[in-house]
C-alpha cells in the first residue's frame, strides 16, 4: 500500500509540526498498549481481586477442623442450717464447698468423625456434723462418635470446602475472561484508532488535492480560459474537504480518549499526550478451519468452562442433598479413667495409674417421620441440575454459531479488503487520467472534483475493510478462547 506509505509520511511531517508548538507525543505499539493495559487498567486491577478473596474462602473453610480448647473453673459454696427431726433429733449445720476444673480439646475430621479429650477435676471439702472433711476425684476420658449413613460421605463442612475450591477455579477463569475481553476491546481500539489516524491523513490529503485545483483554477481563470462557476466548484469543494478533516481529528480524539481509558488508571497525566500507534493495518489471510475453530472453543473458551464447573457445584450440592435424606447412624465410644483421693494431687494420681477405668459404647438410630425439607430441597436441586445442563448445551451452541459467524465476517472482511484496494487503485488511475484531461482541455473541473471524491471514499473504504478485517480476526480469537496464546501471554494467578 504504497499510498497509504505516503500518506503516513504526511502524518509524521504533521507529528514534527505539532512537536514544534509543544504537544506531547507518545508512540505506541499495540504490544506497548497491552502491557501497560495489564499493568495498569482499572477493570483489571479491580478483577485481580477475585481469585484472592475466593482463596483465602477456600481457606477457611478448612476451619471447620481446627480443633477446640475450652478450659474452665469454679468454686461453689453451700451452707446448711440445723434441722429438728421427729422425736426430738437434730441433724447439725453443714458447709460444703466444691474447687472444679475442666478441660476439653477437640474437634471433627475430614470424614466426619467428632473427637474429644476431655479431663475433670472436683475437690470437695467442708465440715458436717462438726466434723471436717475433704474428698477428691479426677477423670480423663477420649470420646469418638462417627455417622455411618446421614453425614457419612459429605457432611455440611465437606460441602463447604468441595464449593469453595470449586468457586476459586470459576473466579481464576473469570479473572482470565477479563482479560481475554479487555484485551481484546484494545486490541480494536487500537486498530480503530489506526484508522482513525489515516483517515485524518487521507482527508488532509483531500484538501491538498482540492486546493491544488484551485490554485490551478485561478490561474486559468486570469488567463481566461475557465468559467468563475468553475473556480467557486473547486472552492466549495475544498471548504468541504477542511470541514471533513475537522470532523476526522474529533473522531480521531475520541478514540484516543478510548485507548487512554484502557492503558491507564491515571487519566490526567495523558489528557494532553497525542497517540500515535507504530503498528500498521495489514490484511494476512488466516487459514479458516471452522472445525478447528469449533474444538478450541468448546474446549478453551473460559465461559464454557464456568459453565461446567456450575454444573459440578451442582452435583456436589446434589450430593450432600442425597445423603441427607439418610437417618442417622451413629457410633460412639468412650473411654478413660477416674481417680479419687483424700486430696487433688491423690485423685490426680490414680489417673495416672490408669487402674480405674470405665468405657462406653453403643449406637444411635434416629429416623425422621418426615423429611419434608430435604426431599423436597433434593428434589429442587436435581432440577436446577438439569437447567443447568441445558444451559451448558445452550452457551455450547451459542459458541458454535458466534464461531461460524466470525469465520464468515473474515471471509466477507478480507474480499472487503481486496475489493476495496481494486476501487482504490482504479480510483488513482482514473484521477491521474482525468488530470491530465483536464490539462489538455478535454475534461472539466466538475468531472475533477467528482474524481477527487471518490479517490477519497476509496482511500476511507480500504483502511475501514482493513480496520474490520483486524477486529473480526480479534474477535474471532476471542470466540475460539485463544486470545491470551495469540498475543503470547501467559496466565497465572498469583496464589
Amino acid at each position: 500500500m504504497k499510498w497509504l506509505r505516503a500518506l503516513l509520511v504526511l502524518a509524521g511531517a504533521s507529528l514534527v509540526a505539532q512537536a514544534q508548538t509543544n504537544t506531547t507525543v507518545r508512540e505506541l505499539s499495540l504490544r506497548d498498549c497491552i502491557e501497560l493495559a495489564l499493568k495498569h487498567n482499572l477493570d483489571l486491577q479491580i478483577d485481580r481481586y477475585g481469585p484472592k478473596v475466593a482463596l483465602y474462602t477456600w481457606r477457611a473453610a478448612y476451619g471447620a477442623y481446627d480443633p477446640s480448647l475450652s478450659l474452665s473453673g469454679q468454686h461453689s459454696h453451700s451452707e446448711t442450717g440445723p434441722q429438728v427431726l421427729g422425736g426430738g433429733f437434730v441433724i447439725p449445720p453443714s458447709q460444703t464447698d466444691d474447687n472444679s476444673f475442666s478441660g476439653s480439646l477437640g474437634s471433627i475430621s475430614p470424614i466426619g468423625t467428632t473427637y474429644s479429650l476431655q479431663g475433670n477435676a472436683t475437690d470437695t471439702y467442708g465440715a458436717n456434723s462438726g466434723a471436717p472433711f475433704e474428698n477428691s476425684i479426677a477423670s480423663a476420658s477420649f470420646t469418638l462418635s462417627q455417622p455411618l449413613l446421614k453425614n457419612f460421605w459429605i457432611d455440611s463442612s465437606r460441602l463447604t470446602i468441595r464449593v469453595a475450591k470449586n468457586r476459586l477455579k470459576y473466579s481464576e477463569l473469570l479473572l482470565k475472561l477479563q482479560i481475554m475481553q479487555t484485551l481484546t476491546t484494545l486490541e480494536q481500539a487500537y486498530y480503530d484508532l489506526i484508522y482513525n489516524r489515516t483517515n485524518l491523513v487521507v482527508q488532509q490529503e483531500a484538501v491538498l488535492l482540492a486546493e491544488r485545483l484551485v490554485s490551478e483554477n485561478k490561474t486559468k481563470l486570469q488567463i481566461g480560459t475557465l468559467a468563475p462557476l468553475d473556480l467557486q466548484s473547486a472552492e466549495a469543494q475544498a471548504a468541504s474537504s477542511r470541514a471533513a478533516v475537522f470532523a476526522a481529528q474529533s473522531q480521531l480524539g475520541t478514540q484516543e480518549r478510548v485507548v487512554k481509558q484502557l492503558i491507564t488508571e491515571q487519566f490526567a497525566p495523558w489528557s494532553s499526550i497525542e497517540l500515535v500507534p507504530l503498528d500498521n493495518l495489514g490484511a494476512v489471510p488466516r487459514n479458516l478451519n471452522l472445525q478447528d475453530s469449533w474444538s478450541l472453543g468448546l474446549t478453551r473458551r473460559p465461559e464454557l468452562l464456568q459453565a461446567k464447573l456450575d454444573v459440578e457445584r451442582q452435583g456436589i450440592q446434589l450430593k450432600y442433598d442425597k445423603n441427607q435424606l439418610f437417618p442417622e447412624l451413629d457410633v460412639f465410644g468412650t473411654y478413660g479413667y477416674n481417680g479419687s483421693g483424700k486430696e487433688f494431687s491423690d485423685a490426680l494420681y490414680n489417673v495416672q495409674q490408669v487402674g480405674q477405668r470405665f468405657y462406653t459404647y453403643g449406637a444411635r438410630l434416629t429416623v425422621p417421620l418426615a423429611r419434608t425439607t430435604v426431599r423436597n430441597t433434593y428434589n429442587a436441586d436435581r432440577a436446577t441440575m438439569q437447567q443447568l445442563v441445558l444451559t451448558l448445551k445452550k452457551l455450547e451452541q451459542a459458541i458454535m454459531i458466534a464461531i461460524d459467524n466470525d469465520i464468515g465476517n473474515l471471509r466477507a472482511n478480507l474480499d472487503q479488503v481486496r475489493a476495496t484496494r481494486a476501487a482504490r487503485e482504479y480510483e488513482e488511475a482514473a484521477l491521474d487520467a482525468e488530470q491530465k484531461k483536464l490539462d489538455n482541455g478535454k475534461s472539466t473541473t466538475y468531472t475533477v472534483l467528482q474524481v477527487q471524491r471518490d479517490l477519497t471514499t476509496a482511500r476511507g473504504n480500504e483502511i475501514q475493510a482493513l480496520d474490520n478485517y483486524n477486529k473480526s480476526l480479534a474477535q474471532l480469537s476471542l470466540d475460539e478462547g485463544t486470545t491470551l496464546d495469540r498475543l503470547n501471554i501467559d496466565f497465572q494467578v498469583a496464589k
